[in-house]
Formats: structure tokens, sequence, C-alpha cells
């Protein structure tokens, strides 16, 4: 509901039991909520290859029942690169193969398969450079093909796949969690060396896996796990003792702060902090912040839940649950068109009249990116006789675009941008708005700044040409709806 694109989420798995397809299908189950635009999985069976992709949401188990294998790896996709899918994607095969992840190269150490979860800054060069080269890149300008691609070519100068995942890290710029499998029996896991995105990895009575968050392992039983470092490689084979090698170090990182504000599932933990406990310390942080003379605390379900929470504890003022969402309307970003995206609104939620009519509210949510999504909610309150709608935000303004997989493309974009928090809050028609500290950010996170990516609240940003063209981008800004703008330069 807060109008932010959601990253993507990756699975990799070895078991013993030859049904890697229904574990990797849990798992992604479980990631749903990263990427409901469309999912596949590649399986393995020791000689050859296996996979389905569809558009949209996962579906039944029995759809992917005839993939074989104890390897297994699989995706969830929001395109933050590329356009969505649209009617004649859905219509075509081929275009379902080359929209939706994991991609495939035979090209090299008998095939790969490969996915990811960022977003490759670069992309338009480097796409550029494989295209200069013969090599054909489909039409759907992903930029997971692309890297693909750039490993089966690095794979197949260098003698180990140290040495070309290392080259791999050298080459991309931005965020990449990633997940592959090789005809060689090969569970690849590498991680960009800045850290943005989550991957983690355990194991459990004949089962390894990898997963952007532990609910993926929890739900196949795996309950211990740590993590893909930054800049890690780790190749895992059957029956042997998994390889981590750590190929790049660097003395800072830059974990995204919206996976503990917005995109992880509140279950689950990401390297060593649990993410509930944080969205609750977010609640605190922002009342122990600023005062309020609400009668009742209104989360916008779901994320801002934990946070209401942790306000609710601070000030002894109830949640209650003023808004009530239909679980069967598709999330409104997924809706083309600003103008569907605000009906799909009011198809999404509904106010508890006897919560709200007549008090002082006070609603909690977890960022404002456009503010089109709040003007609509607070009014919505207000219609149903709230006398008094207070708008308290657990993320700070975001105020320039993320170049590392949300979909957050430009300045024009963001009501932050070049708005202060009043205007803001008359804009919305709010009573009053405030907004989450920096520092009380990083406190509830538990990371340093230095340890954190906060470029979509700060404009200054971890990678050198990420930050070059947010500053062209001030220079010359772009209108709304304008195609995202390193996507224009290739």
């Amino acid at each position: 509901m807060t109008e932010i694109r959601e990253s993507c989420g990756v699975v990799g798995a070895i078991t013993t039991d030859g049904d890697a397809a229904r574990r990797v299908w849990l798992a992604l189950l479980a990631l749903q909520h990263r990427g409901q635009e469309a999912c596949g999985i590649y399986t393995f069976d020791g000689s050859r290859f296996y996979h389905k992709k569809q558009l949209g949401l996962l579906g039944k188990a029995e759809d992917f029942s005839d993939l074989k294998g104890n390897f297994g790896i699989g995706h969830v996709r929001y395109s933050t690169v590329g356009q969505p899918a649209s009617a004649d994607t859905y219509a075509d095969p081929q275009k379902i193969e080359d929209f939706a992840q994991p991609y495939f190269s035979d090209r090299t150490r008998g095939g790969i398969s490969f996915c990811h979860n960022g977003n490759i800054v670069n992309f338009p060069q480097l796409c550029n450079e494989i295209r200069s080269t013969g090599t054909f890149v489909s039409q759907t300008t992903c930029d997971a093909e692309v890297m693909l691609k750039i490993l089966a070519n690095q794979l197949s100068k260098e003698d180990t796949l140290e040495k070309a995942v290392r080259n791999c890290m050298a080459i991309f710029e931005g965020a990449y969690s990633v997940v592959a499998l090789t005809g060689n029996g090969e569970l690849v896991a590498f991680r960009d060396p800045n850290g943005f995105r989550p991957l983690c990895f355990g194991e459990s009575d004949g089962l390894l896996m990898f997963a952007s968050e532990s609910v993926a392992l929890d739900i196949n039983g795996i309950h211990n796990y740590s993590n893909v470092e930054p800049g890690e490689l780790i190749v895992a084979r059957e029956n042997e003792p998994i390889l981590r090698k750590q190929l790049v170090k660097r003395d800072h990182h830059s974990r995204c702060m919206f996976e503990y504000v917005y995109f992880s599932r509140p279950d689950s933990t990401i390297e060593g902090r649990d993410v509930y406990t944080t969205r609750i310390k977010l609640g605190r942080n922002l009342a122990r912040t600023y005062k309020t003379h609400a009668d009742v605390i209104v989360a916008v379900p779901d994320t801002a839940r934990p946070a209401a929470e942790g306000i609710s504890r601070e000030t002894g003022i109830p949640v209650l649950e003023g808004l009530i969402k239909n679980r069967y309307v598709g999330r409104t970003f997924i809706m083309p068109g600003q103008k569907n995206r605000d009906n799909a609104v009011r198809l999404k939620l509904n106010v508890v009249k006897a919560v709200v009519q007549g008090k002082n509210i006070l609603l909690v949510d977890d960022s404002i990116v456009r503010g089109t999504t709040m003007k609509k909610i607070i009014n919505l309150l207000k219609e149903a006789g709230a006398n008094r709608v207070e708008v308290w935000i657990t993320s700070p303004p975001i105020k320039s675009p993320c170049f590392y997989g949300i979909d957050m493309p430009s300045h024009s974009e963001l009501i932050a941008s070049n708005k202060e928090p009043d205007k803001i809050r008359s804009i919305l028609g709010a009573d009053a708005l405030c907004y989450q500290t920096i520092n009380g950010l990083v406190d509830a996170i538990g990371l340093t700044k230095q340890e954190t990516c906060l470029s979509c609240l700060t404009g200054e940003y971890p990678t050198p040409l990420a930050q070059k063209l947010a500053n062209e981008m001030l220079i010359k800004p772009q209108r709304p709806g304008q195609a995202r703008y390193w996507e224009t330069h290739q």
C-alpha cells in the first residue's frame, strides 16, 4: 500500500530426496511478497536441466511436479529493470521465457541457470558492450540476462569459478545477490561487495538452501542459518563440504535500509537482526521523538503494524484495526496507470467506522513515495468520520531515486524531493505529519550509517555511477511516467 515496488526473491537448493522443485516452490511461496509479476524454477538431475516459468503468482506445487533432480533454483520477479509484463507477454510463451527468471546459458560448465535479486547500475553500458560483440540480448532488457552472459564469458576465459566470479564483481556496479546452478553439479551463490540485498543459507536433514530471506528456510525446516557475506562466493556440491571464498572485502558495506523498514517479512531475520523487533523499535523511536494527542493508533496494513505496536507501548494509546485489507485484490502498484492505482485503494482498503468515527487518529505507515495512496487513505478515514488524522512515517523522507533494486526511478516521482514536510502534510490533507529521523532509523536497525544504504534519503550513493546518474537527473529532471533514466542510455 505504500506505493513502493519491491525487488525480487531468489532461492537455491540441494536436497537428497530428489525433490528440489518442491523445496524451491515452498521457499518461493514464502518470498511471494518480494515479486508477483513472474516466477520460475530450474532443476538439475545430474544429467539434464528442467524448468518452468510463468507470469503472475506462483500457483500450485503440482504445476512444477515435472521438474526432476536434487538441485534447484527459483525466482519471483518484480521488474525494476525493463518493462512490466503486458497482455502481449502473457499471450506469447517465448515472451514469458524472456521475461521471467531464471535465465539459462549452454555456453560453458555443462550449462548454467542463473537469477539474482537487485539492480545493476551500469546495465546499459554492459548491454551495449555485449551487443557490440555480436552476442544476442533479448528485448526484455533484463539485467540478469546480461549478467549471465558476462559470467559465461568469464568462465570460458578463466580456469576457475572463483576467478570468473571475481572478474564479474569488478565488472558489475550495483546490487546483486545471485544463485546459479551449473551442469557440473554446482550450486553457486555470491553477493555484491556492498551487500545491498540480503542472502542467507542453512542446512538441515539432507537439505542445503540459499534464499533472500530466512522465512524461506523456515518453511523448509531449516532454523539455523548464516549469511553469504558481501563479496563472498559459496559453492555447494552434492555430498561435499561447501566452499566459501571471500573474493572482495570492503571496510564498509551498504545494506538497504528498506529491507528492514518494508521489504522483508516481519518474521524474517536479516544478518542476525530480527525484522519484527526492528519495526517495533522504529515505532518506539517515533514516539520518543514526537508528541501526539490521538485517541487511537491505526496502522496501514500490513508492514506498519509492528511500528504501531511500538508506538502504543511508549504512549499507552491503543492500536485498533481501523483499516481492513481485502486480500483478494492485487497490489496497487501492479495495476497500470495512476488512475487505476488510485481507484484500487478503495477496492483494497475499507474503514471500520466504529473505530474511527469521532476519534483523533494516529495513522502509521512505513513510507511516503508519491503521496497519492496516503492522500486517498486519509480521505477514507475522514469520510468515515475521523475527527483528526495525524500521520507518522517510520522512514525518513524519501528524496532521491534508487538504483539498487527499488523502483523509485526519478526525483520527480518523489513528493519529498523538493517539498518540506509541512507542504507535504497540506497536500495529503493530514492534520500533522511526522517522519522518522535518520538517527532514529539507524538506531532501530542496529547498524551504523556507514553500514547502511541511505541513498534515497540523503542523495549520497556508495557507487560512482549511481552518484553520477543522480547528479545528472537533478540538472535534467525527469517527467513522471518517463522511462527509467538509466534505461534511456542504451
